[in-house]
């Protein structure tokens, strides 16, 4: 099994304890709420690029497929199943990007369970919010989730130029819905679509990451960037 594939598992075992812990305490709720705000903070945040017609698919991959409400836990069960395999047909290239794509999914959910004990429970607004931001006091972690978000989006712009990608994708979408696998052929698809359509990625990727960490950095520093919700 490659290294990629052992990561992938790794990634996808860690982000199920967690969801199992959330349901335990009683905070999928809570949590839903979080990522909802979270989402309306970042489409706030990129306005701007929010308007322009080859961004949107790429900023609605991250709002819908990595970062937002959306319940992952049947996609990240699809991939478990099927990761062993999935060397046979996906490029190495491809595997790297899932795998960093999982990753990204399980920090973001770590760091969001973390908001949630440090909101204990108020209503999330842009003082509140930046307030457990502070308190939790994680810059590396919140570095790493920037980083990876970049090297995600330039994974992914090379991805889309493999020969063939495409087409192994379009041939895979029978099969994946005979297996019971229709939610990660979703996944896979939408992340390909989207980045297939950008052209050139950094022009859509700097700028958003370059925003979040100066957001990052002001929070930590005590001001509050944050757009009125």
């Amino acid at each position: 099994m490659s290294e990629h594939i052992d990561n992938i598992v790794t990634y996808l075992r860690s982000s199920a304890e967690l969801y199992e812990r959330v349901q335990e305490d009683g905070l999928n709720e809570q949590l839903i709420a979080l990522r909802q705000w979270q989402c309306e903070r970042l489409l706030n945040s990129h306005a701007e690029m929010c308007k322009v017609p080859k961004f949107q698919v790429a900023i609605q991959f991250f709002v819908d497929e990595l970062y937002g409400p959306k319940d992952f836990s049947q996609r990240d069960k699809d991939i478990e199943r099927v990761v062993p395999k999935m060397k046979k047909w996906l490029p190495d290239e491809a595997l790297e990007s899932l795998a960093v794509a999982i990753h990204l999914n399980a920090l973001s959910q770590e760091l969001d369970v973390a908001m949630l004990r440090q909101l204990n429970g108020s209503e999330i607004n842009r003082d509140s919010y930046a307030q457990a931001y502070v308190a939790c006091n994680n810059p590396t972690e919140r570095t790493l989730q920037i980083d990876y978000i970049e090297q995600l989006g330039l994974d992914l712009a090379q991805v889309v130029r493999l020969p063939g990608i495409g087409l192994i994708l379009k041939m895979a979408r029978t099969p994946a819905k005979m297996a019971g696998l229709a939610t990660l052929q979703e996944f896979l698809e939408n992340g390909f679509t989207a980045f297939k359509r950008l052209g050139d990625v950094q022009e859509f990727i700097v700028p958003v990451v370059n925003k979040e960490r100066d957001i990052m950095q002001q929070l930590f520093a005590g001001e509050n960037p944050l757009p009125a919700i």
